[in-house]
């Protein structure tokens, strides 16, 4: 089967910044592909590249096995990669159905003119195929949960034809319940055949609805795992930086023998660092 997306060694760079390098991942329809990483592992910058936000420094997109370069988000989306970001693009004042559509309004007669009537059918349609039913299409898309938005945003990308889904921490900031709802809808986008990139720190999310894994790390890949080839526990010591703690135990294990108050006090003050806020 022909990958919906491939990536052949992409790198970006930033000045000496190196953010990626070296990425091979591939994405295939009825599948939902997660990236998983810590901040700062790469994975915002490899979706804008997918996007269009960027353009790859080396390596090679292909599309459906055809090489390409996207000039920006727009022309990812024509093709059918929709990107669903954390700040989901909506306006909170306007109707859950200008936000549907928003940019792509139906339009009808020979002036042209926004049929509120057609859109909000459709918008009320298309959500209750994904098992959401709303009150009043017309009601602001603010009055919703955070899980119903993400609905929304999904359901949009579905209808306008995307044939590559990308989420970007779709339940980062959701609560047990909401981030269920979640997962449920990317499980239905994957039934539908489209190929969903599920890109997320929280594993156990990811292990719940995900076939494949890459793993980044500091802008370079631990590699792709197939559900059945892995563990859940191994793939969160290799995103949590595993191999470095082992490390830091070791160092700590040896000071300790030196100098027992030296090793306190380290420890105390890792453990500080550790909870302060990022």
């Amino acid at each position: 089967m022909t990958p919906l997306v491939e990536l052949r060694k992409v790198s970006k760079f930033f000045g000496p910044v190196i953010s990626l390098k070296d990425i091979d991942m591939k994405v295939y329809p009825g599948e939902v592909h997660c990236l998983l990483g810590d901040n700062g592992a790469g994975k915002s910058t490899l979706i804008k590249i997918l996007s269009g936000v960027h353009k790859p420094s080396e390596g090679q997109v292909l599309f459906e096995g055809q090489p390409v370069v996207f000039s920006s988000p727009r022309e990812a989306l024509n093709q059918g990669i929709a990107t669903v970001f954390q700040d989901l693009a909506m306006l909170p004042l306007m109707s859950i159905t200008r936000n549907f559509f928003l940019g792509r309004e139906p339009r009808v007669g020979p002036l042209r003119l926004y049929d509120g009537n057609l859109a909000a059918r459709i918008a009320r349609e298309e959500l209750l195929k994904i098992g959401i039913s709303i009150r009043d299409p017309d009601q602001p898309v603010g009055t919703l949960s955070g899980g119903e938005r993400q609905s929304v945003a999904i359901a949009r990308a579905v209808y306008f034809g995307a044939k590559v889904l990308i989420l970007d921490e779709p339940t980062s900031a959701l609560g047990v319940k909401e981030a269920a709802v979640v997962l449920r809808y990317v499980v239905q986008a994957k039934a539908r055949g489209l190929g969903v990139i599920f890109i997320t720190h929280n594993v156990h999310h990811a292990w719940a609805v995900g076939d494949t894994f890459t793993v980044l790390n500091r802008g370079r890949s631990y590699g792709t795992f197939k559900k059945e080839e892995t563990e859940r526990e191994k793939l969160l010591q290799m995103m949590s930086g595993g191999e470095e703690l082992e490390v830091l135990a070791v160092e700590l294990e040896l000071i300790a023998k030196r100098d027992p108050a030296g090793a306190a006090q380290l420890e105390r003050r890792i453990a500080e660092e550790l909870q302060e806020p990022n």
